[in-house]
């Protein structure tokens, strides 16, 4: 699997917030945060699901894995998305490590694995 997915009986808002707070405890900051259903209608198209795009950076580690490879900036910054399917509030990411196993290295496979694993963390905590 690409991606890390979970549900939660959270409304949408308060799961935002819980996320914003437990990513902050971990030193990822919120760069932008895109509600893609106002900004259709904005464009006066009509979509009625629910969908947030959170863009979230720790920059000791983007710093760190782009000092050593230029092209992991096209997976930069990490994408939370929470949204509402069929009543459901979920909360996912795709996943770091499936991301850098297109570039193939193993120093920055090991930075992966522990942004994903504090990434997984921080949604958790969110549930």
């Amino acid at each position: 699997m690409f991606h890390y997915t979970v549900e939660t009986v959270k409304s949408i808002e308060v799961a935002i917030a819980s996320l914003e707070s437990n990513l902050k405890k971990e030193k990822f900051g919120v760069l932008w945060h895109l509600d893609l259903q106002q900004k259709l209608r904005e464009k006066e198209l009509d979509y009625d699901q629910k969908y947030n795009i959170l863009e979230v950076c720790n920059p000791v580690e983007a710093k760190r894995i782009l000092s050593d490879n230029a092209l992991v900036g096209y997976f930069l910054p990490c994408k939370i998305i929470v949204y509402e399917n069929q009543g459901q509030t979920k909360i996912g990411m795709p996943k770091p490590t499936s991301l850098i196993g297109m570039v193939d290295r193993g120093y920055l496979q090991g930075i992966a694995e522990d942004v994903e694993k504090r990434l997984i963390s921080c949604i958790d905590k969110s549930v």
